[in-house]
């Protein structure tokens, strides 16, 4: 095994650099990953060009990879063993806390980097603390006795695997938030990789009739939406999609409403209020937006709409997208778009915000592609 470990390091806002870092030790509770696969989403292009806290920072919450040396008590409380491929979450709770007992340490303060500077979060924790490697764009990871693993089921690819986040957020805010099941009405707005991965997680729900919004750059996002289940698509520059909504459902509305557009404005979240039916509909929000001055509350409360907001995802929800994939049955390797060795991770960030135009949906980073 190498002694040193190249990383892309942010060193300040939209900037990387290359470093080398020591290879960590690994405690009889911890664990080192060889990275295969880094996704990036939509939070890394927000938190690279304004990064909330002090740089440096390795970036990279969407890692997969095999378990390349682990201590005998880590082995025997995960279940695995060196060279098994797992799928890391990018939590890394206290596992003392009330929210950690109860199974929801997504939630603990040990993780949350919003109200905690010393938390530890895959992606979001300096480089300069214990075990430095705490991002995927990383040749390796280390892996504490409180980091959170799944097992890759055999067949499913590393860049498969890496589709675990956005799909496992697609089920927890789809399924688990807002409640979709066997014969709901959907509307989807933003047909990015999460809005996509809500497609699949509502059409395996059972939902009944799936509407997926987005605009003219998003013609292929949309076409690949009603390859995965979508019934009908709506491109708001060319329709008026209240309009259309009310035509698709015979005038009743919708009874669940996802918000996936990334803080395009209010207009998506008041379409999404009149969009509802009448009465008890469900609006799940990304809270991208940091004030709302004419926000709808009179008519919210008089169409008892309950507004639910999208955060992160659950252990089941990380199993039930790890099965999803195995199980084959939606072309899901069609999300993932493009890949970017190590020293293009600049690129690949921008390239999902968009800079070299719209047709990225999932990309991924291979660190070891620009490996001597």
């Amino acid at each position: 095994m190498a002694e040193q470990v190249l990383a892309a390091v942010r060193t300040a806002p939209g900037t990387t650099e290359l470093r080398e870092f020591p290879m960590p030790d690994v405690p009889d509770d911890g664990a080192l990953l060889k990275v295969e696969v880094a996704g990036i989403c939509g939070t890394d292009v927000k938190m690279y060009a304004k990064p909330p806290f002090t740089d440096p920072v390795i970036m990279g919450h969407e890692n997969v990879g095999v378990i390349a040396k682990a201590g005998r008590t880590f082995r025997e409380r995960k279940g695995l063993a060196e060279g098994d491929r797992v799928f890391v979450e990018h939590y890394v709770g206290c596992y003392r806390c009330e929210w950690c007992h109860a199974g929801e340490y997504r939630h603990c303060e040990a993780t949350d980097w919003r109200t905690n500077p010393d938390a530890r979060r895959y992606g979001y924790t300096s480089s300069d603390n214990p075990g430095r490697l705490w991002g995927g764009f990383s040749q390796y990871l280390y892996l504490p006795w409180n980091s959170v693993t799944h097992r890759v089921p055999d067949g499913v690819s590393p860049e498969l695997a890496g589709l675990v986040t956005p799909l496992s957020n697609g089920i927890e805010w789809a399924l688990v938030t807002a409640g979709v099941g066997y014969a709901a009405t959907v509307l989807i707005q933003g047909p990015g990789q999460q809005g996509l991965s809500q497609v699949v997680a509502c059409k395996q729900a059972g939902a009944s009739r799936i509407i997926v919004t987005g605009t003219t750059r998003d013609a292929a996002r949309l076409a690949l939406a009603l390859e995965l289940g979508a019934d009908d698509v709506v491109d708001v520059t060319r329709e008026d999609p209240l309009a259309r909504v009310m035509e698709i459902t015979g005038g009743r509305g919708v009874d669940v409403v996802l918000d996936c557009t990334a803080g395009a404005g209010t207009a998506p979240l008041l379409l999404g209020v009149d969009a509802l039916k009448r009465r008890e509909g469900v609006i799940v929000v990304q809270g991208e937006l940091a004030a709302f001055p004419d926000f709808p509350l009179k008519k919210i409360t008089e169409k008892s709409i309950s507004v639910k907001s999208a955060r992160g995802h659950s252990y089941r929800s990380c199993e039930l997208a790890l099965e999803q994939l195995a199980s084959g049955r939606f072309p899901l390797e069609k999300l993932g778009t493009h890949t970017f060795g190590l020293a293009d991770a600049d690129r690949a960030i921008r390239t999902v915000g968009g800079e070299f135009g719209g047709d990225a949906v999932h990309v991924s980073l291979l660190p070891w592609e620009s490996a001597a």
